[in-house]
Protein backbone atom coordinates (compact mmCIF):
# COMPACT_ATOMS: atom_id res chain seq x y z
CA UNK A 1 0.00 0.00 0.00
CA UNK A 2 1.19 3.59 -0.84
CA UNK A 3 0.61 6.67 0.25
CA UNK A 4 -1.95 7.60 -2.40
CA UNK A 5 -4.05 4.19 -1.60
CA UNK A 6 -3.76 4.79 2.32
CA UNK A 7 -5.38 8.22 1.52
CA UNK A 8 -7.99 6.68 -0.58
CA UNK A 9 -8.53 3.63 1.87
CA UNK A 10 -9.59 6.85 4.30
CA UNK A 11 -11.56 8.97 2.25
CA UNK A 12 -13.58 5.21 1.81
CA UNK A 13 -13.22 4.50 5.57
CA UNK A 14 -14.69 7.90 6.25
CA UNK A 15 -18.08 7.22 4.95
CA UNK A 16 -17.94 3.11 5.17
CA UNK A 17 -20.41 2.81 8.36
CA UNK A 18 -22.82 -0.20 9.11
CA UNK A 19 -22.08 -3.75 8.64
CA UNK A 20 -18.89 -5.08 7.82
CA UNK A 21 -19.52 -7.92 4.91
CA UNK A 22 -23.28 -7.32 4.79
CA UNK A 23 -23.00 -8.95 1.33
CA UNK A 24 -22.37 -12.11 2.53
CA UNK A 25 -26.21 -12.05 3.87
CA UNK A 26 -29.71 -12.36 2.78
CA UNK A 27 -30.16 -8.56 2.48
CA UNK A 28 -33.81 -7.56 2.93
CA UNK A 29 -36.11 -3.94 3.96
CA UNK A 30 -39.46 -3.55 5.62
CA UNK A 31 -41.92 -0.84 6.18
CA UNK A 32 -43.53 -0.59 9.69
CA UNK A 33 -47.07 0.61 8.43
CA UNK A 34 -49.18 2.61 10.52
CA UNK A 35 -52.60 3.74 9.76
CA UNK A 36 -54.41 6.38 11.73
CA UNK A 37 -58.05 5.00 12.59
CA UNK A 38 -60.28 6.12 14.76
CA UNK A 39 -58.23 8.85 17.04
CA UNK A 40 -55.30 6.66 17.48
CA UNK A 41 -52.37 5.06 15.43
CA UNK A 42 -52.19 1.53 14.69
CA UNK A 43 -49.87 -1.27 13.02
CA UNK A 44 -50.81 -3.04 9.92
CA UNK A 45 -49.34 -6.59 9.94
CA UNK A 46 -50.02 -9.08 7.21
CA UNK A 47 -50.62 -12.92 7.37
CA UNK A 48 -48.03 -15.00 4.81
CA UNK A 49 -49.89 -16.79 2.51
CA UNK A 50 -49.49 -20.40 2.94
CA UNK A 51 -47.61 -21.78 -0.27
CA UNK A 52 -44.68 -19.02 0.14
CA UNK A 53 -41.84 -18.88 2.02
CA UNK A 54 -42.41 -18.50 5.95
CA UNK A 55 -46.19 -19.21 4.91
CA UNK A 56 -48.84 -18.62 7.80
CA UNK A 57 -46.32 -16.33 9.94
CA UNK A 58 -47.19 -12.85 10.88
CA UNK A 59 -44.98 -10.22 9.16
CA UNK A 60 -44.29 -6.66 8.11
CA UNK A 61 -44.03 -5.75 4.15
CA UNK A 62 -41.22 -6.32 2.79
CA UNK A 63 -38.54 -8.74 1.14
CA UNK A 64 -35.35 -9.04 -0.51
CA UNK A 65 -33.12 -5.87 -2.00
CA UNK A 66 -33.09 -6.13 -5.80
CA UNK A 67 -30.47 -3.78 -7.15
CA UNK A 68 -31.97 -3.96 -10.62
CA UNK A 69 -34.85 -2.40 -9.13
CA UNK A 70 -34.05 -0.57 -6.04
CA UNK A 71 -31.75 2.05 -5.78
CA UNK A 72 -31.53 1.89 -1.76
CA UNK A 73 -33.20 -0.18 0.89
CA UNK A 74 -36.12 2.56 1.51
CA UNK A 75 -37.00 1.36 -2.39
CA UNK A 76 -37.13 -2.16 -1.41
CA UNK A 77 -39.50 -1.30 1.74
CA UNK A 78 -41.83 0.61 -0.71
CA UNK A 79 -41.81 -1.59 -3.94
CA UNK A 80 -42.78 -4.62 -1.68
CA UNK A 81 -45.12 -2.66 0.11
CA UNK A 82 -47.04 -1.29 -2.95
CA UNK A 83 -47.17 -5.04 -4.33
CA UNK A 84 -48.09 -6.91 -1.43
CA UNK A 85 -50.85 -4.54 -0.23
CA UNK A 86 -51.55 -2.42 -3.40
CA UNK A 87 -51.39 0.78 -2.17
CA UNK A 88 -50.13 3.35 -4.46
CA UNK A 89 -46.63 4.87 -4.18
CA UNK A 90 -47.52 8.24 -3.72
CA UNK A 91 -49.96 7.39 -0.58
CA UNK A 92 -46.82 5.72 1.51
CA UNK A 93 -45.30 8.44 4.14
CA UNK A 94 -42.22 7.50 5.30
CA UNK A 95 -41.04 9.24 8.30
CA UNK A 96 -37.73 7.40 8.78
CA UNK A 97 -35.40 4.36 9.23
CA UNK A 98 -35.06 2.33 12.56
CA UNK A 99 -31.84 0.71 11.33
CA UNK A 100 -30.89 -2.43 10.39
CA UNK A 101 -31.52 -5.81 12.94
CA UNK A 102 -28.86 -8.77 12.06
CA UNK A 103 -31.37 -12.04 12.58
CA UNK A 104 -28.94 -14.93 13.74
CA UNK A 105 -29.69 -17.50 10.31
CA UNK A 106 -27.74 -15.20 8.25
CA UNK A 107 -30.59 -12.23 7.18
CA UNK A 108 -30.42 -8.77 7.49
CA UNK A 109 -33.54 -6.36 8.03
CA UNK A 110 -33.36 -2.70 7.20
CA UNK A 111 -36.41 -1.44 8.90
CA UNK A 112 -38.19 1.95 7.89
CA UNK A 113 -41.38 3.06 9.48
CA UNK A 114 -44.00 4.81 7.40
CA UNK A 115 -47.41 6.10 7.45
CA UNK A 116 -50.54 4.90 4.79
CA UNK A 117 -52.42 7.75 3.98
CA UNK A 118 -55.93 5.54 3.56
CA UNK A 119 -59.00 5.69 5.47
CA UNK A 120 -60.17 2.29 5.66
CA UNK A 121 -58.41 -1.52 4.79
CA UNK A 122 -60.72 -2.25 2.36
CA UNK A 123 -58.69 0.67 0.25
CA UNK A 124 -56.02 -1.66 -0.61
CA UNK A 125 -56.33 -4.88 -2.27
CA UNK A 126 -53.56 -7.39 -0.84
CA UNK A 127 -52.03 -9.73 -3.89
CA UNK A 128 -53.23 -13.32 -1.96
CA UNK A 129 -50.71 -15.05 -3.81
CA UNK A 130 -48.01 -13.34 -1.23
CA UNK A 131 -50.38 -12.13 1.77
CA UNK A 132 -53.59 -14.23 3.55
CA UNK A 133 -54.86 -11.08 5.29
CA UNK A 134 -54.24 -7.94 6.17
CA UNK A 135 -55.07 -6.76 10.36
CA UNK A 136 -54.16 -3.74 12.46
CA UNK A 137 -53.37 -3.50 16.22
CA UNK A 138 -53.19 0.02 18.21
CA UNK A 139 -49.41 0.93 19.14
CA UNK A 140 -51.05 1.72 22.51
CA UNK A 141 -51.45 -1.97 22.60
CA UNK A 142 -47.65 -2.93 22.56
CA UNK A 143 -46.48 0.24 24.60
CA UNK A 144 -48.98 -0.85 27.17
CA UNK A 145 -47.84 -4.78 27.36
CA UNK A 146 -44.45 -6.31 27.24
CA UNK A 147 -43.44 -9.33 24.87
CA UNK A 148 -43.12 -12.56 26.77
CA UNK A 149 -39.68 -13.69 26.43
CA UNK A 150 -38.36 -17.04 24.76
CA UNK A 151 -34.88 -18.68 24.27
CA UNK A 152 -33.46 -21.05 21.68
CA UNK A 153 -30.10 -22.75 21.21
CA UNK A 154 -27.67 -22.02 18.40
CA UNK A 155 -25.40 -24.70 17.34
CA UNK A 156 -22.56 -24.15 14.60
CA UNK A 157 -22.08 -27.33 12.63
CA UNK A 158 -18.90 -27.42 9.81
CA UNK A 159 -20.58 -30.46 8.25
CA UNK A 160 -23.86 -31.38 6.46
CA UNK A 161 -25.76 -34.49 5.54
CA UNK A 162 -25.73 -34.76 1.18
CA UNK A 163 -28.52 -36.17 -0.12
CA UNK A 164 -26.94 -39.61 -0.43
CA UNK A 165 -26.63 -39.80 3.30
CA UNK A 166 -23.04 -38.92 3.07
CA UNK A 167 -21.04 -35.91 5.14
CA UNK A 168 -20.34 -32.59 3.21
CA UNK A 169 -17.50 -30.98 4.85
CA UNK A 170 -18.52 -27.51 5.06
CA UNK A 171 -15.10 -26.24 6.61
CA UNK A 172 -12.53 -28.84 6.47
CA UNK A 173 -11.65 -28.57 9.29
CA UNK A 174 -9.14 -31.17 9.21
CA UNK A 175 -7.61 -30.12 5.65
CA UNK A 176 -6.97 -26.70 7.05
CA UNK A 177 -5.39 -28.15 10.28
CA UNK A 178 -7.57 -26.12 12.76
CA UNK A 179 -7.85 -27.20 16.46
CA UNK A 180 -9.83 -31.01 16.08
CA UNK A 181 -12.69 -29.82 18.46
CA UNK A 182 -14.23 -27.72 15.50
CA UNK A 183 -15.06 -31.36 14.00
CA UNK A 184 -17.80 -31.44 16.20
CA UNK A 185 -20.88 -29.05 16.13
CA UNK A 186 -20.29 -26.73 19.38
CA UNK A 187 -22.56 -24.23 21.30
CA UNK A 188 -23.21 -20.56 19.70
CA UNK A 189 -25.50 -19.55 22.70
CA UNK A 190 -28.61 -18.67 22.90
CA UNK A 191 -30.95 -16.39 21.10
CA UNK A 192 -33.78 -14.10 22.53
CA UNK A 193 -37.26 -14.76 20.83
CA UNK A 194 -39.67 -12.24 21.30
CA UNK A 195 -43.33 -12.95 21.56
CA UNK A 196 -46.80 -10.95 21.68
CA UNK A 197 -50.03 -13.14 21.89
CA UNK A 198 -52.59 -10.69 20.56
CA UNK A 199 -56.53 -11.43 19.82
CA UNK A 200 -55.44 -10.73 16.21
CA UNK A 201 -52.31 -13.30 15.91
CA UNK A 202 -49.01 -14.72 17.87
CA UNK A 203 -46.82 -11.77 16.54
CA UNK A 204 -42.67 -13.01 17.33
CA UNK A 205 -39.38 -13.24 15.99
CA UNK A 206 -37.95 -10.64 13.50
CA UNK A 207 -41.47 -8.26 13.66
CA UNK A 208 -41.57 -8.59 17.56
CA UNK A 209 -38.30 -7.09 17.65
CA UNK A 210 -38.82 -4.38 15.12
CA UNK A 211 -42.71 -3.76 17.72
CA UNK A 212 -40.72 -3.68 20.21
CA UNK A 213 -37.83 -1.13 19.38
CA UNK A 214 -40.80 0.83 17.49
CA UNK A 215 -41.79 1.45 21.36
CA UNK A 216 -39.07 1.37 22.87
CA UNK A 217 -38.31 4.92 20.84
CA UNK A 218 -41.96 5.82 21.87
CA UNK A 219 -41.39 5.13 25.93
CA UNK A 220 -37.46 7.21 25.57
Amino acid sequence: MNKAQLNKFVQNFQHHQGIIGKDKYFNSSVLIPLIFLGDEYHFLFEKRANNIRQGGEVSFPGGEFDSDKDKNYIDTAVRETVEELGIAKEKIQVIGSMGTLVAPMGVTVDSFVGVLNINKLNELKIDEREVARIFTIPVSYFTEFKPSEYFVRLEVHTQKRSEDGGMIDMLPVKKLKLPKRYQKPWKGGEHRILVYETHEETVWGITAELVYEFCKLINQ
